[in-house]
């Protein structure tokens, strides 16, 4: 069953997440290091902190978050949370104590069905720091339909990247990152999220004029593109 809808009611998604045909099997999670982040207390949040807070605590935590759902998520809810239809899509969670709520308490407490765990309890092994980390991720994911419209734009994005990888001489940094930063603007988030955090977002971050870093965010790139087909 896949979610269509811009907005993901409460009930909707505990019922959705309550027919799940698509165990998490014997994946042990994965630790999270959030030493980056600033610590959010020891009782557990209703609504994700590090949204209101600095742009550079929020960038961190959906970069910390990248790691920590493909680590621990991606399985289930898909690679870039483009879920396949047997997970709900996390992406539909609105960017609010709404949708904070009901993460936090799956995430806390995971889901068991009919004796089967279909996803464990994430609080206590990789705790709230973690959690909010990979909502920030999940909540600034870019509509994958905008993506796959941008896909001309973004492979040639790419086929430059990965040339300069080759050879760097005469790289305008400047301007590669204005262009890739110019595509991220145009891409939507399904939370409601003001900004999306696209790969186009990530490449212009990673490239500092090495041959190592072109190539990476090259790769960045590609996957991006594979995800949204």
């Amino acid at each position: 069953m896949t979610i269509t809808t811009a907005r993901w009611p409460l009930s909707a998604g505990l019922i959705l997440a309550a027919g799940l045909a698509f165990a998490h099997g014997d994946v042990a999670p994965q630790p999270v290091n959030t030493d980056a982040l600033p610590d959010v207390g020891e009782e557990w949040l209703t609504e994700n902190p590090y949204r209101s807070m600095e742009p550079e605590v929020f960038q961190a935590a959906i970069e910390i978050g990248d790691s920590g759902f493909n680590q621990n998520c991606a399985r289930c809810h898909g690679l870039g949370a483009i879920s396949g239809g047997l997970a709900p899509d996390l992406r539909f969670l609105e960017a609010e104590e709404y949708g904070d709520e009901w993460f936090a308490e799956r995430f806390q407490h995971g889901m068991t069905q009919n004796g089967i765990t279909k996803m464990p309890a994430f609080g206590e092994i990789l705790g709230q720091k973690a959690a909010w980390a990979i909502r920030s991720y999940i909540e600034t994911r870019p509509d994958d339909r905008q993506v796959a419209e941008a896909a001309p734009a973004l492979t040639a994005m790419r086929d430059k990247l990965a040339s300069l990888a080759e050879d760097p001489a005469g790289a305008n940094i400047d301007a590669l990152k204005t262009e890739l930063m110019d595509i991220n603007a145009g891409f939507e988030t399904l939370s409601g999220a003001p900004v999306a955090d696209s790969a186009a977002a990530a490449a212009a971050r990673l490239i500092d004029g090495t041959p190592a870093a072109f190539h990476e965010a090259a790769e960045l790139l590609t996957v991006s593109l594979s995800a949204a087909h």
